[in-house]
């Protein structure tokens, strides 16, 4: 089992710069794939981005290559999404996941935190 705690959302100016962070609880921690997701008012949940257990392999969606970096700390059980450049269509409740390997589910899944950028 493995519970996943997010922060670092806020509210920031189109432009602008927010790191999130998410924590996990439990055991086995290094060895689950983690990504970030996001949900807008009235939208489907999408993916962001996507790293492997040892950071050794990242995906991105198109719209945020280039802006924003995920990368984790195994020993600190954390996973970290750098948001670089943001966007008025930033604007969502990002969540952090964790799933065994790449192709299975996600099973674990944050509360959320609210990114609010302004134009």
């Amino acid at each position: 089992q493995v519970q996943l705690v997010e922060s670092g959302g806020g509210l920031v100016q189109a432009g602008g710069s927010l790191r999130l962070s998410c924590t996990a609880s439990g055991r086995a921690f290094s060895s689950y794939v983690m990504g970030w997701f996001r949900q807008a008012p009235g939208k489907e949940r999408e993916f962001v981005a996507e790293i492997t257990w040892n950071g050794g392999t990242t995906y991105y969606r198109d719209s945020v290559k280039g802006r924003f970096t995920i990368s984790r700390d195994n020993a600190k059980n954390t996973v970290y999404l750098q948001m670089n450049s943001l966007k008025p269509e930033d604007t969502a409740v990002y969540y952090c996941a964790a799933r065994a390997r790449v192709g299975t589910p996600y099973n674990y899944w944050g509360q959320g935190t609210q990114v609010t950028v302004s134009s």
